[in-house]
């Protein structure tokens, strides 16, 4: 059943992003000369997000805590990592920010496209040049007042558990002065585990959204620390996650 059924979402899947493609594309193209932060097309993401998320009946998500995102503030928004569908959901929030995706995406159907259509920021994370160069991106998205979104552990759970944190997102917190915004979200592993194709049927997605986080309040300039103190409340938030069914 769980075959058919994943049969039936990809197909779904393919054929909004094939339907969706011409609009967005028209819309890009007719924003482009005056929108050079890509705010119309980081909405038009938003609307595909929502619209491959609330019309396929696999899945329920409950989102709590969205306002503590403070129009007009720009954040550092960090996020446990367990499936791919993750970007979609995510994106569900409806806030503003640049997401940080592995190069790697640029070469998927669609993907690769709206990534460069939004100007999405990029890492190729085996290379040192292009870490310092998305360094550079993020900083400039922050002095622009646009948020930015990473997942620090740089990849995707096996088990659902949190991982090591990398520390990028952190040493850019420290450096900009950033407030960290921390999200939550589980069940999305069991949807669609890494590496796997088939989707599963009875999980529920949630999403926490924690109040922000000024990086001075830990008082320490440590990246490394700054983020196994992150990494600690965040898997300590996962396990009362979990214990309130």
């Amino acid at each position: 059943m769980n075959v058919l059924k994943s049969l039936f979402v990809w197909i779904a899947c393919a054929v909004i992003l094939i339907i969706t493609f011409p609009v967005i594309s028209l819309v890009w193209l007719i924003t482009l000369p005056f929108d050079s932060n890509r705010r119309v097309m980081h909405r038009m993401m938003i609307y595909l997000s929502l619209t491959m998320t609330y019309l396929l009946p696999l899945w329920k998500i409950e989102i709590r805590g969205r306002e503590k995102f403070q129009k007009g503030q720009r954040y550092i928004i960090i996020s446990n990592h367990q499936s791919i569908l993750d970007i979609v959901f995510i994106t569900c929030l409806r806030y503003r920010f640049k997401w940080v995706s592995k190069a790697e995406n640029l070469k998927t159907p669609f993907i690769g496209l709206y990534l460069r259509m939004a100007r999405y920021v990029t890492v190729d994370r085996g290379n040192k040049e292009s870490k310092e160069e998305m360094m550079g991106q993020c900083y400039g998205w922050l002095k622009k007042g646009i948020s930015v979104m990473m997942f620090p552990e740089g990849t995707r759970s096996v088990d659902g558990e949190i991982g090591f944190f990398k520390r990028g997102s952190f040493q850019l917190a420290i450096t900009t002065k950033t407030p960290l915004l921390p999200v939550l979200i589980d069940g999305s592993g069991g949807v669609l585990p890494k590496h796997g194709i088939i989707f599963n049927t009875g999980h529920k997605i949630r999403i926490r959204v924690f109040d922000a986080v000024n990086p001075e309040s830990f008082g320490t300039d440590d990246p490394d620390v700054l983020s196994l103190k992150l990494h600690n409340f965040m898997a300590d938030a996962l396990k009362e996650l979990r214990s309130d069914k």
